[in-house]
Order: C-alpha cells, then sequence, then structure tokens
C-alpha cells in the first residue's frame, strides 16, 4: 500500500488547518493511530546527505507543536531501494555536493512520487548542478518550473505571499522555489539559493535572526501539510 493510510490523518488536519491557521490544533486524532515523520534521503555521489544534523528535529517539533499532524520528532534515514521508502509521505534531500542515482533509484524514486510521495530538496549550496542532472532522469518527460506564488504550498498554514523566504546569501540572487508537478499535484519541490534547511537548524549554529529561523520553519511546516494533503485518496 503507497505511503501507509496516511488518508485518515490527513483529513482530519486539513479540516482542522482551515480554522486557524498558526496555532496548536487540538482534538483532530486519526482513528489508526498512524504517526508520521520526515525520511532524510542517503544518497551516493559524494555530497553530505547528513548535513544540517539540527535541521529535521526542530522542524518535526514545530510540526507537532503548531498542527495536529502525529509526527514522531526523530527523523528516519533511508535509502530509496529501502522497503520502508513507502512508510513516508515526505523525504527530504539535502547536502553541498554530487547526488547520484543509480537506473534502480531512478526508477523506485518516479514510482514512489506517483503513487502519492513528495520530495523536498534543498540546496545546502553546492548540488544543483547534479540535482537538475537526476531529478532530469528521474522525469525526463516533465519540466522543472518555478511553484506559482498562488499556490497553496505558500499559503496553507502561513502566508508566504513572495515566495520563499531567503535565509542565507549563497550568489545573492533572490530565493526560488522550483518544482515538478504530475497533474495538479506538486511532487518534487526544490528550494534554490534559499537554504531552508540552514534555516531549520539550531540558531547558534548560524546565528540567523530569530525572524528567519521562525520564517524558515513555517516554510517547512507548510511544504509537509501540503504534501500529507495533497497525496490521491484512492
Amino acid at each position: 500500500m503507497p505511503i501507509r493510510r496516511v488518508v485518515c490523518i490527513v483529513l482530519a488536519a486539513a479540516v482542522s488547518l482551515g480554522a486557524g491557521r498558526a496555532a496548536r490544533r487540538a482534538g483532530a486524532a486519526d482513528p489508526d493511530g498512524l504517526v508520521m515523520t520526515i525520511a532524510r534521503l542517503q544518497y551516493d555521489g559524494g555530497g553530505d546527505w547528513y548535513a544540517n544534523p539540527s535541521s529535521l528535529p526542530n522542524l518535526l517539533d514545530a510540526i507537532a507543536t503548531r498542527t495536529s499532524l502525529k509526527v514522531e520528532r526523530t527523523e528516519a534515514r533511508i535509502t530509496l531501494m529501502d522497503d520502508r521508502l513507502w512508510d513516508y509521505p515526505f523525504i527530504h534531500v539535502t547536502g553541498h555536493g554530487n547526488i547520484h542515482f543509480s537506473d534502480a533509484e531512478v526508477a523506485r524514486l518516479r514510482e514512489y512520487l506517483e503513487r502519492g510521495g513528495f520530495i523536498h530538496f534543498s540546496d545546502n549550496y553546492g548540488m544543483d548542478e547534479s540535482f537538475r542532472r537526476e531529478i532530469k532522469r528521474v522525469f525526463p518527460d516533465r519540466p522543472l518550473v518555478d511553484v506559482p506564488l498562488t499556490h497553496p504550498i505558500y499559503h496553507i498554514v502561513y502566508d508566504f505571499p513572495r515566495g520563499l523566504p531567503k535565509i542565507h546569501v549563497h550568489d545573492g540572487k533572490p530565493a526560488e522555489g522550483l518544482g515538478i508537478f504530475l497533474g495538479d499535484r506538486l511532487a518534487v519541490f526544490y528550494d534554490y539559493q534559499c537554504d531552508l534547511g540552514n534555516g531549520w537548524e539550531d540558531t547558534t549554529v548560524y546565528h540567523d535572526p530569530p525572524a528567519k529561523h521562525e520564517a524558515a520553519l513555517r516554510m517547512g511546516v507548510n511544504l509537509f501539510v501540503y504534501a500529507v494533503t495533497s497525496r490521491p485518496v484512492s
């Protein structure tokens, strides 16, 4: 069963989230008691897939305290060939270096996404070239496009009318939110020239202003809530 039994929890959460943004929602338990988390992807190629060790625990804590979604506050770590892949509705990928997928991993990632999964790539400054190369192998027939500012990913819990917050300077270019759509559903999201993952880190790591840390967390909450509530019901 793809992305196991997520539908029950996300329908309750979708109703709850519509009632009042940014506050904790009580009482929207899912009947199966399913607990979700974010899976960090371990990949080959030499890139540091393990970068930003405090980022996902901080984001998961924000999701747990600001929404009614039941989330485990410890990240999972998987490869694309792991049998547990189907358990996770949200996969996170980061690093500074090269990403490489085998042919089998390319096919597996495409299947995961076509079956309702969501993957977020966060360029930690250095993975842009390899990301674009590998995602083209996954979807040679689908372009990587700008995600419109009207898209729910910028508004589902917190409003980002101007799109992604700019967390770190990188090349000084504006932050870009790029994605691949399968029908109307955004299945791949790429933050470029933004560095959301760094923004989720403990504030003592980069000494970012509190406002930037908060903006990054809010955007991360949006990403996760969109991922689990946009999944096709089958």
